[in-house]
């Protein structure tokens, strides 16, 4: 299973962003799906975690500000990110799990300037 993050970028304080993480390779769904973050210099750090048909977790840091959102049957989640802050600055990865794989993306740079 791979996964492919794609939709980061440069954006200015304020602005707004859609990331996006598509699983290519796997015959299931997943139970779980997530986005994760490491700034520099910082352990990586969890976004947002979502179980199907269960709960949406955020960190303290972003609630009201990231929402997520998944399509099963394609496999792919969403991290909508608004109101952006220098401190979000960060290498975003997505995570997929099911009972077989543990699958992490490769990472897609956000850098927010003030």
């Amino acid at each position: 299973v791979q996964l492919q993050a794609s939709g980061g970028g440069l954006v200015q304080t304020g602005g707004s962003l859609r990331l996006t993480c598509i699983a290519s390779g796997s015959r299931f769904n997943f139970d779980s799906m997530g986005w994760y973050r490491q700034a520099p210099g910082k352990q990586r750090e969890l976004v947002v975690s979502d179980s199907r048909g269960g709960s949406t977790e955020y960190a303290d840091a972003v609630k009201g500000r990231f929402s997520f959102s998944r399509d099963n049957a394609k496999n792919t989640a969403y991290l909508h990110m608004n109101n952006l802050k220098p401190e979000d600055t960060a290498v975003y990865y997505c995570n997929f799990r099911n009972y077989w794989v543990n699958s992490w993306g490769q990472g897609t740079q956000l850098t927010v300037s003030s």
